[in-house]
C-alpha cells in the first residue's frame, strides 16, 4: 500500500511553517546580527533554494517501503530543531546570547569559505538524483540506482555536503545552543540512518548495489 510521504506529516509542515516566520524576522534584523551570522543565513536560504524545487519534483513519486521508527523521528525532528529553528530564534530574537562564545577572527571565515563547497555538493547531489531523491528511508516506485555525477564516487554526498555545512555552523554561530549544538544532532541522525539506508539499498539492488559500495566511499571520494 503506499505510503504519505514524510513532507506531508504533521510535524515536517508545523517545522516548516515555523520556519518561515522566524525567516522572515532574522532577514530583517540582519545587520544586528553580523556579517558570519548573516552569511549562515544567506547560505541556508540557498539551501532551501536547492531544497525545495528537489521536494516539489518527488512530491508525485508513489512510496512503495518507508521505515520511520521513533528513532528514526526522533533524530530527524532533532537535526531539524538545531540546524533550523534553533539559529533562527537565535538570529531572529537574540535567544540563548547567555552561551555565546567568542573564536578567532579566521574561525569565522573558515566557515564561511566551507560554504563554497556545501552548497556545490548540496546542489549536485539534488540534481545527480532526480526523482530518487527522499528526504527520509523511503524508495519510491520507479526508483533507480544513482551512479553518475558525484555518486560515480562517493555514495552520500548529501551527508557529505551536510557534514560540511554542520561543522562550519558553530564557526559563523558562535553559540553553544544555536551553533554547536547540531554537530551531535546530526552525528546520531548519520549513525542511525545511513546503515539502514544501505541496507534498504542492498535488499533493493542486491549484487548491484554491492558492487557499487565496493568501489565508493561514503562520504570521502573512493
Amino acid at each position: 500500500m503506499p505510503r504519505p510521504s514524510m513532507m506531508k506529516s504533521a510535524p515536517s509542515l508545523v517545522t516548516f511553517g515555523l520556519s518561515i516566520v522566524l525567516l522572515v524576522v532574522a532577514v530583517v534584523r540582519w545587520p544586528e546580527n553580523g556579517w558570519a551570522a548573516s552569511l549562515w543565513l544567506a547560505a541556508f536560504l540557498a539551501m532551501w533554494v536547492i531544497r525545495v524545487p528537489a521536494s516539489m519534483r518527488v512530491s508525485g513519486n508513489r512510496i512503495v517501503e518507508a521505515r520511520r521508527g521513533t528513532s528514526e523521528l526522533f533524530v530527524l525532528a532533532a537535526m531539524f530543531v538545531t540546524m533550523m529553528v534553533l539559529p533562527l530564534l537565535y538570529l531572529s530574537f537574540g535567544a540563548f546570547r547567555f552561551a555565546d562564545y567568542t573564536l578567532p577572527a579566521w574561525a569565522a571565515v573558515l566557515g564561511a569559505v566551507l560554504q563554497v563547497p556545501f552548497l556545490w555538493l548540496f546542489w549536485r547531489s539534488h540534481a545527480d538524483l532526480g526523482r530518487n531523491w527522499s528526504p527520509g528511508l523511503e524508495v519510491r516506485e520507479g526508483h533507480e540506482l544513482v551512479v553518475r555525477g558525484v555518486y560515480a564516487r562517493i555514495r552520500h554526498p548529501m551527508y557529505a555536503a551536510l557534514w560540511i555545512s554542520v561543522l562550519a555552523q558553530p564557526l559563523l554561530l558562535q553559540n553553544w545552543i544555536a551553533g554547536a549544538l547540531v554537530v551531535p544532532a546530526f552525528a546520531a541522525l548519520w549513525l542511525l540512518r545511513v546503515p539502514q539506508e544501505e541496507a534498504m539499498m542492498r535488499t533493493r539492488f542486491g549484487a548491484e548495489y554491492e558492487a557499487y559500495a565496493a568501489r565508493t566511499g561514503r562520504i570521502w571520494p573512493s
